[in-house]
């Protein structure tokens, strides 16, 4: 198993929508840690670090997120697994 970390940066209608709890319920299902933080710009920064396919199964679906949300762009780059909680949170 290959243990990734990626950093998300989710732009849209994307606050207000339930977003980060259902990325936490989609994370905790896949299995993942990191952590969904709501930024002042409006977009959701979304850490996720976990087995490879798990990761990429979870980047697509922030493309598409919950109902309610209206994605407009994912922004993705690595990031660093032992920054991320031993769970997955939601913040501001």
């Amino acid at each position: 198993m290959t243990v990734v970390a990626r950093r998300f940066l989710v732009s849209g209608r994307v606050q207000g929508v339930f977003f980060r709890a259902s990325t936490r319920d989609e994370a905790e299902r896949l299995g993942l840690r990191g952590a969904a933080t709501n930024l002042p710009d409006g977009r959701v920064e979304v850490l996720a670090a976990g087995e490879d396919a798990a990761v990429n199964a979870f980047g697509k679906w922030l493309e598409t997120g919950p109902p309610l949300a209206d994605v407009v762009a994912v922004e993705s780059e690595p990031a660093d697994e032992s920054d991320m909680p031993a769970d997955f949170r939601c913040a501001g």
